[in-house]
């Protein structure tokens, strides 16, 4: 499922292996588009076209630095897709969405809960959910607070104000008083 590695032997003039910063960006590039859009494929193709934008504008620079503006980039390309889908559900409305597969008990509660914390997450502002979920992919605040545009020192109040809507949104959710949608 995981994008497809750089099968060339590029360095740019900072000598950033591109191959080594895939196998360490990636998976966790993945799980934050992933955590944002719901759908792994379109994960994957955020995660994958974030690559190719650093590849584009050539790598310079220290590693974690260009992992910051890969998250920054996918960032951006989730809020484009979302747009985009947002859309096409505007000129689709009015067309049912297709019958969920059923499945044993147990993946039937872990997607149930998995949708419990979607909705709640989808229900927050865009900066808050981006600060849980990078800080969840082990973002420092300085790291957090380049990928979303705001002061470093601004960081642990978000994140603190973002976690308490979260519950509050999770709580509705899990006593069925979510709206759905």
């Amino acid at each position: 499922m995981w994008g497809a590695r750089i099968m060339h032997p590029f360095r740019s003039a900072d000598s950033v292996d591109i191959n080594a910063l895939f196998d360490e960006v990636y998976p966790p590039l993945f799980r934050y588009c992933h955590r944002l859009t719901g759908d792994p494929d379109t994960a994957d193709d955020l995660a994958q076209e974030a690559f190719v934008r650093l590849l584009d504008r050539g790598p310079r620079g220290p590693a974690k630095g260009l992992r910051v503006w890969m998250f920054r980039v996918a960032t951006n390309l989730v809020r484009d897709a979302a747009r985009q889908r947002n859309t096409r559900q505007r000129i689709m409305a009015g067309s049912p969405p297709p019958d969920p597969v059923p499945s044993p008990e147990l993946a039937m509660e872990r997607g149930e809960e998995i949708r419990k914390v979607r909705a709640a997450l989808n229900r927050l502002a865009p900066r808050d959910r981006e600060v849980l979920l990078l800080r969840q992919e082990g973002f420092s605040y300085k790291e957090v607070a380049d990928v979303v545009n705001v002061a470093a020192s601004s960081v642990g109040t978000l994140l603190a104000r973002a976690l308490k809507r979260f519950e509050a949104e999770y709580r509705k959710e899990k006593d069925g008083n979510g709206t759905s949608g």
